[in-house]
């Protein structure tokens, strides 16, 4: 079995910077990319940032220049800078992994963390 599980979520006034995190645990063998997704209220749930085994990443135009996601052997980090309300959701990380457990590679997602930025 595989979990994620997401932290470093909270309230900042705009303009401020927060940086998310997310651990990967149980049965991981490898992990090919991780994604971070938000989902605001009432809206659907939108890719943030993406990054490869290989380094390579992507943004959604919205957040490139102000986000950096990077990873560790097991974790992913969300650097966020000058955030607006508009940033304002439940951040979601997603790990593409391949588990030990079963030799099937398959998309796992964590809990989510609040992010709220006030104007």
């Amino acid at each position: 079995q595989v979990q994620l599980v997401e932290s470093g979520g909270g309230l900042v006034q705009a303009g401020g910077s927060l940086k998310l995190s997310c651990v990967a645990s149980g049965s991981v063998f490898s992990i090919k990319s991780w994604g971070w997704y938000r989902q605001a209220p009432g809206k659907q749930r939108e890719l943030v940032a993406n990054i490869t085994n290989v380094g390579t990443t992507d943004y959604s135009d919205s957040v490139q220049g102000l986000f950096t996601i990077s990873e560790a052997k097991n974790t992913v980090y969300l650097q966020m800078s000058n955030l607006k309300p508009e940033d304002t959701g439940v951040y979601y990380c997603k790990g593409n992994i391949l588990s030990r457990a079963t030799w099937i590679r398959s998309d796992y997602w964590g809990q989510g963390t609040q992010v709220t930025v006030s104007s």
